[in-house]
């Protein structure tokens, strides 16, 4: 004779079954939030999204903000920045998390080009790049090209001459590429000669106004764009040593992601923007951009055919680009 106890358990147990049975057909984990089939990739941006990846030389001068003020108030587009290192910026584009770049380091941009990933690239401006350090220049580099002022920023290092210390981006950004040409025209290899070398030299793994920071900290020479000095030099006691040479010119160029690779991308979005940086009023604002802040305009524009001449030599600065 079965007794109350046992018909209790058996209740039970049939109970268990059952909601064992409805889990099993969710898919649910007890206590979990999961939906049948969630998916885990992040959604594309939209027709009415513009996702671009940017340095943060760009971000750290102002300029992105006013460019998307400007832009967001005469369209119905929202732009997102992504400011990193242009070599981080065109590995997100390679990927197709993004619809185009603006970035400032020409050889990282002819690979992105010629591998396929990238189209109908636009010169927009310039400035040029500076080697910043103390005011009593422990190295001596003062009145020197940039070149022969690498050099001898590199023999008092190693040599661990008192108060000379160099802070790098160190993360494979515009302004990285440029400092890693500099020491190879300097007759060094970058890996071998330069890394490791010392404590005299200092990886920062940072964005530009981040790095000027750590510079000022160390009292130590830097390379950095001059826009982004500018904007920084009132946090700064750093001073401008090397402001003059071809090897210091920093080009920023717009380059579309390829819809053929990555065929989510918003390419009607990535061409309209380009097309208004490309615009001549556009480039008016961008050539009066920090004059009345800084007393110099942080960045020139770029016209043809200037542009597609040495020592620019842009593929095009200007035209309409299929959207």
């Amino acid at each position: 004779m079965k007794t109350y106890a046992t018909i209790l358990t058996a209740d039970i147990i049939s109970i268990l079954l059952i909601f064992a049975f409805f889990a099993g057909c969710t898919g649910t984990a007890p206590g979990g939030n999961e939906t049948p089939n969630a998916t885990t990739t992040a959604p594309a941006g939209g027709a009415n999204v513009l996702r671009i990846a940017t340095t943060t030389s760009l971000e750290n001068t102002g300029l992105l903000a006013e460019l998307e003020r400007i832009y967001e108030s005469e369209t119905e587009m929202d732009l997102q920045f992504i400011a990193q290192g242009t070599g981080q910026s065109i590995d997100s584009a390679r990927r197709g998390d993004v619809d185009l770049v603006l970035v400032h380091a020409p050889a990282l941009e002819q690979q992105f080009i010629g591998d396929g990933f990238g189209i109908d690239p636009r010169c927009i401006a310039y400035n040029y790049f500076i080697i910043v350090g103390p005011e009593s220049d422990p190295a001596e580099i003062a009145n020197m090209s940039p070149v022969e002022a690498f050099r001898t920023i590199y023999i008092a290092g190693t040599n661990e001459t008192p108060g000379v210390a160099f802070v790098s981006r160190g993360d494979n950004s515009g302004t990285h590429t440029q400092e890693k040409t500099l020491w190879e025209e300097a007759g060094y290899n970058y890996t071998e000669d330069i890394l490791d070398s010392g404590g005299w030299y200092v990886e920062a793994g940072k964005g530009m106004g981040d790095t000027l920071i750590l510079a000022n900290e160390v009292n130590g020479y830097t390379l950095s764009d001059e826009g982004t000095y500018l904007s920084f030099a009132d946090r700064l006691d750093l001073v401008p040593v090397i402001a003059e040479g071809a090897e210091l010119l920093n080009r920023y160029s717009a380059i579309a992601v390829n819809p053929e690779r990555h065929p989510g991308v918003n390419a009607e979005g990535a061409a309209d923007f380009i097309n208004w940086l490309a615009a001549n009023e556009t480039k008016q604002m961008i050539g009066e951009f920090g004059a009345a802040e800084f007393g110099k305009p942080l960045f020139t524009p770029l016209y043809p055919p200037e542009c597609t001449e040495p020592p620019f030599n842009c593929t095009s600065c200007s035209g309409e680009i299929a959207g």
